[in-house]
């Protein structure tokens, strides 16, 4: 019974790390890989010409992308996936070495992409909630990509 309880660890252990790995796999263009991704699940998409922003967002002198889903029309139904929290939009930094890495997915009605303190942030406009509050106010997080990291820097 204990050999059996550690194979299952073992493999479990083994396979969590295959798929960690497999979410931080680089893609050539996060555009492309996209909306190749729903022309598969949709039998007909149409895309906004919003549903990608190139911008710096980690202020490494190098173009990054934000992919709103928002931006997508599936089947006739436009952001198929929003709903009363907002879209869920997909941020990517183009790394040194070529090609993009998938940091953060977050379901948000919008940003601001501003400079404060000589930096780049973005002002992401969220569901009340996530900022522990019951009103209908959206909450405003403030957060700083360093690297290939979200650092919240506050929330209001």
């Amino acid at each position: 019974m204990k050999f059996a309880l550690r194979l299952f660890l073992s493999l479990l252990y083994v396979f969590s790390g295959s798929m960690a790995l497999a979410q931080q796999q680089l893609v050539s263009d996060p555009e492309i890989f996209e909306k190749d991704h729903f022309r598969k699940v949709c039998q007909t998409a149409s895309f906004d010409p919003n549903y990608v922003t190139r911008l710096d967002i980690n202020n490494d002198g190098l173009m990054d992308a934000v992919v709103n889903e928002g931006g997508l029309t599936c089947d006739g139904k436009h952001g198929p996936d929003c709903n009363n929290e907002g879209c869920p939009y997909n941020f990517y930094v183009q790394v040194q070495e070529g090609g993009y890495l998938l940091i953060a997915t977050a379901r948000i009605f919008g940003y601001d992409f501003i400079k404060r303190y000589g930096n780049m942030v973005f002002v992401l406009k969220m569901a009340p909630h996530y900022c522990d509050r019951t009103d209908d106010k959206p909450c405003e997080m403030t957060v700083r990509v360093r690297g290939v990291m979200f650092v919240t820097l506050f929330k209001k």
